[in-house]
C-alpha cells in the first residue's frame, strides 16, 4: 500500500526535489509551503507521515507540531539547522518522532521515512509479529493493533516511538533496558539517534502519564545504567 507523506517547507527548491526523490520511490506527496497551509490540508486530509521543517514563515514546524498534537498521532520527522540543538530537543519533547539535520541526503530522509513506517507497521502488529497482542500490565494497558494507550481507563495519547519505548519497558516489569536496547526497540538498529534523543522522549512520557496521573512514577532511570518499568 502507497504511503502518504506530507513534505512543508518554505524552500521551493526542497519541496521540488525531495517529492520527486519520494514519488520515485514510491510514495504519494502533498506539499505545502508553510505551517498555516500544511494545518488546514493535514486537518482536512491526514497524511501517513509528516516531514516538517522548523524555521518557517507564518507558523513554524514547532507551533504546526503543537497544533498537530492536539488533533493528531500522526509520525513527525523534524528538519532542523545543522548546529541548533535546542530546535531538536525542543521537538522531541513536543513528540516529533525524529529529526535530520540540513543539510541532508534525500536518501537519508528516505531511510529514515522507511524506518517510520516499519515502526508503524511493528507497532500495529503483522502477520509475522505479537506486535498485535494487547498488553495489560496493573493499570496499563496497551493495545497496539488500535495504537491504545490507557492508565487506570483513561486514555494517554502517544506518539509511535514513545509507544514503543513504553512497550520495549513494560514487556519486562522490574528488567533495566539500556539506552541502545530503547534505541534499537524505537528505531531499529539500522538507524543511529543519540542518547538525548531517549531522554527527551522517556521526560515526554512520563509527563503524559503524569498528567493522567501525578502520582504516576513507574517509569524509573537508573543513572548510568538506562530506565525500567516498576512492577505494580
Amino acid at each position: 500500500m502507497s504511503h502518504t507523506i506530507a513534505l512543508v517547507d518554505d524552500d521551493r527548491n526542497i519541496l521540488t526535489s525531495v517529492s520527486m526523490a519520494l514519488e520515485a520511490e514510491g510514495f504519494k506527496v502533498r506539499t505545502y509551503a508553510d505551517g498555516a497551509e500544511a494545518l488546514r490540508g493535514l486537518t482536512s486530509h491526514p497524511a501517513d507521515i509528516a516531514v516538517l521543517d522548523i524555521k518557517m514563515p507564518r507558523m513554524d514546524g514547532m507551533e504546526l507540531l503543537q497544533r498537530l498534537r492536539k488533533q493528531s498521532a500522526i509520525p513527525v520527522i523534524f528538519l532542523t539547522s545543522k548546529d541548533d540543538e535546542i530546535d531538536e530537543l525542543l521537538g522531541l519533547r513536543m513528540g516529533a518522532d525524529d529529526y535530520i539535520k540540513k543539510p541532508f541526503s534525500q536518501k537519508l530522509l528516505i531511510e529514515r521515512i522507511r524506518a517510520l513506517i516499519r515502526r508503524l507497521e511493528i507497532n500495529a502488529g503483522g502477520p509475522a509479529t505479537e506486535g498485535g497482542d494487547v498488553m495489560v500490565r496493573g493499570q496499563l494497558v496497551l493495545d497496539p493493533g488500535r495504537h491504545i494507550c490507557t492508565w487506570k481507563d483513561a486514555k494517554v495519547d502517544l506518539t509511535v516511538t514513545e509507544f514503543l519505548l513504553l512497550k520495549a519497558l513494560a514487556q519486562r516489569p522490574g528488567h533495566v533496558k539500556n539506552r541502545d536496547q530503547l534505541i534499537d526497540a524505537a528505531y531499529g538498529e539500522s538507524i543511529y539517534v543519540d542518547d538525548r534523543t531517549i531522554d527527551s522522549h522517556i521526560k515526554r512520557l512520563r509527563k503524559k502519564f503524569r498528567d493522567a496521573d501525578e502520582d504516576f512514577s513507574h517509569i524509573e532511570t537508573l543513572y548510568g545504567v538506562g530506565y525500567r518499568y516498576a512492577d505494580e
